[in-house]
């Protein structure tokens, strides 16, 4: 699509999306307030009204973007949108390396995943074109020692020398983001692109060589984002994602390259980068203050994809690319503890939204990350209000006779149950809708409809799904207000590895996560019950997940459990039923014993903990050119630092006639 076309397009979606959206809240908050104010209208209800607005906006622009994706993946084909098969076949003129930092991660996956990729890779005619960069921050000596174990194994199955780099930092200075900014600034100058892969992740070959042929085709494309899957975990609550994941993300996809187009976002990993603009664009400043809002910025992605646009590059998700996958925590007490750091990162991007030059979508996706904390809060504060009210209506009663005034006649209080049952049943359908938009799109593929196990299977794991998230979301509701009130209060976040495996939660441990939750559900269920018993219905999915929020997080952590829904024939999802050779082949590696059994190689350094590395043998010296010959020999590249200049007040207020009249700036 041409550069004009590309930007009319531009203004039309997003002119729809944001149209309905806005409308689509304002009609729900016109129902809402018709109800609040037939009997009067408090501080406490405006406040109510306020909150709603917010929230209703949030789960409406969802509705939209899941509808956009529905009816594409229908149709089959966004024209504006890239496709993986408009590049099929084509030569590759740039070289790629693919890049995994690390960070005292569990060697042994490590070893498998890097080995499952690079075998794909290996299969590609066009292979020659990447090389491989194993990113070391792990601070443990005994991991490192291990580290370059597997290092010399893989690079001696694979003959590897002079393809296959291993390099560890002594100090792991801005953590992901700064040790992807050493290996730009080290040896970033012999490569055209670089494939960021987190220490779950898994590319197939097709996918890699597909990521760089788009960008040759592509010139104005920064960074092109690939879609990853969750797979490969066996507790109840990592099923539960990856059903949920699995049936929603393509189309939720779709929707969103539907209004972002080349303003789209980075998420970090299994993405693609244009390594010199990245270089040149993309360092991070550091915030003014100290943390948890100043200082290092945590949540690098966002801000990335917002500097490389601001640089006029542009950045594209590339829904319909297979492929692609990831891992995810376990149980809820790890998706929480990996959400306390990104709630801190994403709050974090409020100090950067009066920054000048950004382009006003990448203004909302910092401003999405924000929310989707922030959310939990409003949506806390919305139920507490709502109980609040109601409680003193029921204490004090209504007010038939208005106080200082004499009437003959009573004030009857008026109720307006037709708005109620609109409000009440659009708000369900607004929630529901994207699950429900997502199964109709696997029921009518009949691949995809066995790949989950049936249309009887599948329909019954949406239940199972639906209840679940219903009684686990009251938990993550208090864990995300919690980290929004810590940072906020300034406490900043400890980072630590992340725990990978299918870990179980025990009894103590899930009791020291909750009895403030359960605490919660108790005082706020007894005072509900001995003011409005009548209430207690409409808090009942609230109050239970708080209640059981114990055993819940038990049960979910169980790998028994997941085992036993799949048995059943529930949560099953395609990349199960027939799954890719690519996670076929890393079940096998995790379960061999060779991984880290080089033959015949005894690594300098292992086990010295001193920073030192396999890169000292000669084959794989890294240098700003590696030891390939057919590397181009390029200058070092630097990267700078981006100076925060903030907006002017007038620069602000264009901004946001902007972001009201929806017009795009891309150049």
């Amino acid at each position: 699509m041409t550069p004009d076309r590309l930007r009319r397009a531009a203004h039309w979606r997003r002119a729809l999306f944001f149209g309905l959206t806005f409308l689509t809240a304002a009609f729900a908050s016109a129902l809402m307030l018709d109800i609040l104010r037939t009997n009067g209208f408090t501080n406490w209800e405006k406040a109510s009204l306020i909150l709603f607005f917010v929230l209703f906006t949030w789960i409406t622009g969802a509705f939209w973007t899941a509808l956009a994706g529905f009816i594409i993946r229908l149709v089959g084909r966004d024209p504006a949108a890239l496709h993986p098969e408009e590049v099929a076949g084509r030569a590759l003129t740039g070289r790629t390396a693919v890049v995994m930092p690390i960070y005292n991660e569990d060697t042994q996956r490590v070893a498998a995943g890097l080995d499952v990729v690079w075998s794909s890779l290996k299969a590609c005619p066009q292979q020659a074109a990447f090389d491989l960069f194993i990113l070391s921050d792990t601070r443990k000596a005994e991991i490192a020692a291990k580290e370059e174990l597997a290092y010399a194994a893989l690079v001696a199955r694979h003959d590897g020398q002079g393809r296959i780099f291993y390099r560890r930092r002594k100090e792991n200075i801005g953590r992901k983001a700064g040790n992807i900014a050493d290996f730009v600034r080290s040896w970033g100058a012999a490569y055209d692109y670089a494939v960021v892969l987190d220490a779950d992740s898994i590319m197939s070959g097709h996918a890699l060589v597909t990521l760089a042929q788009m960008m040759d085709a592509h010139p104005e494309a920064g960074i092109i984002q690939a879609l990853p899957m969750p797979a490969g975990r066996e507790t109840l609550f990592a099923r539960l994602i990856q059903f949920a994941a699995r049936l929603n993300s393509p189309m939720l996809a779709s929707g969103l390259a539907f209004w972002q187009l080349g303003e789209g976002n980075y998420w970090g990993h299994n993405a693609i980068l244009r390594l010199r603009e990245f270089a040149a664009h993309c360092d991070l400043p550091r915030l003014p203050g100290s943390p948890p809002l100043g200082g290092e910025i945590l949540s690098h992605d966002f801000v990335e994809a917002a500097f490389m646009r601001r640089a006029g590059f542009q950045v594209w998700l590339l829904a319909d690319l297979g492929g692609s996958w990831e891992e995810v925590p376990s149980n809820v007490v790890d998706f929480a503890a990996r959400d306390r750091r990104w709630a801190q990162g994403n709050l974090q991007h409020l100090g950067l939204l009066p920054m000048r030059g950004l382009h006003w979508l990448s203004r909302i996706h910092l401003i999405t990350g924000v929310l989707s904390y922030l959310t939990s809060p409003m949506w806390l504060a919305v139920l507490t209000l709502s109980s609040i009210v109601v409680c003193l209506d029921a204490v004090n009663g209504y007010q038939y006779f208005a106080s200082g005034s004499y009437s003959l006649f009573p004030t009857w209080p008026q109720y307006r149950e037709g708005e109620i049952v609109i409000l009440l049943a659009g708000t369900i359908g607004v929630l529901l809708a994207p699950k429900l938009l997502g199964a109709t799109l696997a029921l009518v593929d009949r691949k995809l409809r066995r790949g989950y196990g049936g249309a009887w299977r599948l329909l019954a794991s949406l239940l199972v799904e639906q209840l679940f998230s219903m009684l686990l979301a009251p938990s993550m509701m208090l864990f995300h207000t919690t980290f929004v009130v810590t940072t906020l209060a300034g406490r900043s976040v400890t980072w630590n590895a992340q725990d990978r495996g299918d870990r179980g939660i025990t009894f103590l441990e899930a009791l020291n996560r909750h009895k403030w939750h359960v605490l919660l559900g108790l005082v706020w269920g007894s005072a509900i019950l001995l003011v409005a018993p009548r209430y207690i219905w409409w808090m009942s999915p609230v109050l239970i997940g708080l209640l059981l929020s114990v055993p819940l997080t038990m049960l979910t952590s169980l790998s028994s459990a997941g085992l036993w829904a799949r048995r059943h024939g529930l949560l099953l999802t395609p990349e199960e039923t027939d799954p890719p050779s690519e996670l076929v082949e890393l079940e096998q590696r995790l379960a061999s014993d060779d991984l880290l059994e080089p033959p015949g190689l005894t690594p300098p350094g292992a086990g010295s903990g001193d920073g030192r590395s396999l890169l000292s043998t000669q084959a794989n010296t890294i240098r700003a050119t590696p030891v390939t010959q057919s590397v181009p020999t390029r200058e070092p590249l630097a990267m700078e630092a981006t100076a925060p200049v903030y907006l002017r007040p007038r620069d602000a207020l264009a901004i946001v006639h902007r972001l009201v009249s929806t017009a795009s700036t891309t150049p």
